[in-house]
């Protein structure tokens, strides 16, 4: 039970420290012109904390909300949270990705790896 409740607090608190640091982003970002874009807006450093095996990172969403991505490396599970201009928090996505990192590719373009290594073993 202590496992539990010290996991949720430090869960709470990369979220609270990420939150923070990505309102401080936001106040920097406020002088500038608001430009219409499909794409997430990513600032040249994004913020990331670190408790232990569990890492978050944030990321702006233009006028939208603030984007969340936790990542527990132990247990290889990502989870995705928006958070709006109120603080509302909303969970958007969870996925473990274990088997994900055993694809060797997918999604890739030419030359794939296997191509790449094809063209070294004849060498």
């Amino acid at each position: 039970m202590m496992r539990v409740a010290a996991f949720g607090l430090s869960v709470v608190a990369v979220l609270v420290v990420v939150w923070t640091v990505s309102l401080c982003d936001l106040s920097a970002n406020a002088q500038t012109p608001n430009v219409p874009t499909a794409q997430p807006v990513l600032p040249a450093r994004i913020p990331v904390a670190a408790a232990g095996d569990l890492m978050a990172f944030s990321a702006e969403l233009g006028s939208g909300p603030s984007q969340i991505t936790l990542i527990d490396a132990k247990s290889r599970v990502m989870c995705v949270y928006h958070v709006d201009r109120e603080g509302k928090i909303e969970l958007r996505s969870v996925r473990n990705v274990q088997w994900d990192l055993l694809i060797e590719e997918f999604n890739g373009v030419s030359p794939l790896p296997r191509d790449i290594r094809a063209l070294l073993e004849q060498r």
